[in-house]
């Protein structure tokens, strides 16, 4: 669904994390890091997501990459979220959903049968220069990590 392509500069963005402090496009120059889109903070789909990235960490951060999840979430909510499943990383909150349109992935869905707009799961990596590498649109919850892995390794 989004408009991006790897190649593609990441479009300008900024946000606060769970501690309220701000994170941006401008901040994160110099720095290779993923966002991790996801609709709504401890849902059993996301929940599965962002343990899954939490469990391989390690790996990651060895390989020099930094991880922000982004939801329209609060910040409040996202702090719980991070408290209870323990996250080394940190959540962007998103509720105007800036961020989230501004990378293209805000649309029309369907589930069970009902139809309305959402956040489409969606991963980009950025390298140091804000340049987007990598996106994930079929997104698999329970193998997130190893599916970033085998795109990064290549």
């Amino acid at each position: 669904m989004t408009h991006l392509n790897i190649g593609d500069n990441a479009p300008s963005f900024k946000g606060n994390i769970e501690n309220g402090t701000e994170v941006s496009s401008a901040s994160l120059k110099g720095s290779k890091y993923i966002l991790f889109f996801y609709p709504k903070d401890d849902s059993p789909g996301c929940t599965r997501e962002a343990c899954n990235l939490r469990d391989n960490y390690r790996w990651f951060e060895k390989n020099g990459y930094q991880i922000f999840g982004v939801s329209p979430d609060n910040e409040k909510k996202h702090q719980k979220f991070i408290d209870k499943y323990e996250f080394q990383y940190s959540l962007i909150a998103d509720p105007e959903k800036e961020i989230i349109k501004a990378f293209g992935i805000w649309g029309p869905k369907k589930f069970m049968g009902r139809e309305f707009d959402g956040v489409h799961r969606t991963t980009f990596v950025m390298d140091e220069e804000g340049k987007v590498v990598e996106i994930i649109k079929k997104v698999k919850t329970k193998e997130h990590a190893e599916q970033l892995k085998e795109a990064l390794e290549n």
